[in-house]
């Protein structure tokens, strides 16, 4: 198996435990994983004559981060953002409109969107990416499997999802039904598709986890078989709560009880349970998520755009409730950038928190630690420590828009931000992304490609 050796890294700002930042080392990577981290120079990380090929990069002059990892996304939105029609509208309507448009899905828009989505994420240093897909039109085809081919293609880790909606507009949610499925159908897809891309190996490529969209667009049948299976099948859960106040409103007014207490009846919490958003918790709800290790998922550029509010992400930091972070849909995103999502999150919670605000270096724990805690993978991705996944990005220190603001490599990305690209990305020990650009596949071609497939998607709107 071949092996990627990186000389002469500048800084390495590991987000381990003891948050080390390492000076002038070599990382040798093997078999996927980092075999060893260890000064410059020294004879043991040089190529020692054995049969692998081994890929040289020299790293003077650049830092290398662990890889992000991306804990929310809608990759079919890329194909839908920036539609006049909805840009002033909060989420229930937002929906309502968009759906129509989502109705018309299937395996080329999927394919395309995902390589889209997935491929600005990795030139912005992600490296794990999480899709909630739960939109599943009538005669759509192998969504997951047209998704399959995108992150194999681009080389991503990827986070699969069965999403699923069994409640349209007749029962009382927003879906009209063509999207929508019954329980049954919805349970023994999820089954089989666990069966086929669930992988928990080490250094596995492709995991998956249950994700019924949310409580207004899902029964509560669906909700509980779901948490069944998955606890099962060893699998995690995944669904948007506390997102909005008319969220708060449908479950207590059909329900008679909030959000999280639904969820909670239902078998939703636990280390194996992470939801999306969670804006709207009171105090006990904080301390519910916290006693029993249920995870959240903050999305604050999309919180920001919807006008939804902004997550207690303070409040949870005291608690040690589980955080990572997520973009959402592109189409309440119109991106797929983390880092963008680091500095915007750091920049709000400055706003509201002030000095209590989660500092830069702890929102890049988040995006890295912090999701792969959700994932249920913090022993194998999230930072970078001999025997974890070789998944890490790198980026030049002599740029120009970096000039003086590298005193603190820890909070940068933060605090200051990245304006382009980094130079490097890699997964799983090969490179992915190389001087700013997709190594290894077409990016005009994709963009070719999606254009035209998304003309042919928008046509009727």
């Amino acid at each position: 198996m071949s092996r990627l050796l990186l000389k002469h890294v500048h800084t390495a700002v590991t987000c381990d435990g003891a948050d080390r930042v390492l000076n002038d080392v070599d990382i040798l990577c093997e078999g996927g994983r980092i075999r060893e981290i260890i000064p410059s120079g020294t004879e043991n990380a040089s190529p020692d004559g054995e049969k692998e090929e081994t890929e040289v990069f020299d790293c003077s002059g650049m830092i290398c981060y662990p890889g992000l990892v991306n804990c929310h996304h809608h990759l079919y939105q890329v194909f839908s953002r920036n539609l006049p029609q909805v840009q002033n509208m909060e989420l229930f309507d937002w929906l309502k409109t968009l759906y129509e448009i989502w109705k018309g899905l299937n395996e080329d828009t999927i394919y395309l969107s995902s390589l889209t989505g997935m491929g600005e994420l990795l030139k912005n240093g992600c490296t794990t990416v999480f899709d909630h897909h739960y939109v599943f039109p009538e005669n759509s085809g192998d969504l997951l499997g047209a998704q399959a081919r995108a992150a194999a293609e681009l080389g991503v880790r990827m986070h699969f999802s069965r999403g699923s909606m069994d409640l349209s507009k007749k029962d009382g949610g927003l879906p009209p039904d063509s999207v929508v499925q019954s329980v049954d159908a919805i349970m023994k897809d999820s089954e089989a598709l666990i069966d086929r891309f669930e992988d928990r190996s080490f250094t596995s490529m492709s995991r998956i986890a249950l994700a019924p969209c949310s409580p207004f667009s899902v029964s509560g049948d669906l909700l509980r078989e779901s948490a069944v299976l998955a606890r099962q099948k060893h699998v995690r859960l995944h669904t948007h709560l506390c997102e909005t106040k008319d969220e708060e409103n449908y479950t207590l007014e059909k329900y008679g009880m909030r959000p999280l207490a639904y969820m909670e009846s239902l078998g939703w919490v636990g280390e194996d349970v992470w939801y999306a958003h969670g804006i709207h918790f009171n105090d006990e709800e904080l301390q519910l998520l916290a006693d029993t290790g249920t995870g959240i998922c903050h999305c604050p550029v999309s919180n920001m755009k919807l006008s939804s509010g902004i997550a207690r992400i303070p409040e949870m930091q005291t608690l040690h409730i589980p955080v990572g972070l997520g973009v959402d849909g592109s189409a309440s995103n119109d991106g797929s950038n983390l880092l963008e999502e680091l500095r915007v999150s750091y920049l709000l919670h400055r706003l509201q928190s002030s000095e209590k605000a989660p500092t830069g270096y702890e929102l890049l724990k988040l995006a890295t630690m912090g999701g792969a805690r959700l994932l249920g993978r913090e022993q194998e991705i999230g930072s970078i420590e001999t025997g974890k996944c070789a998944d890490f990005f790198l980026i030049r220190r002599d740029r120009l828009e970096l000039v003086g603001a590298l005193y603190d490599p820890k909070s940068v990305l933060a605090t200051v931000g990245l304006k382009a690209p980094v130079d490097v990305t890699v997964v799983n020990g090969s490179v992915r992304v190389r001087d700013g650009r997709l190594a290894g596949i077409d990016e005009e071609k994709i963009v070719f490609s999606a254009n035209r497939e998304v003309a042919r998607y928008l046509q009727d709107q």
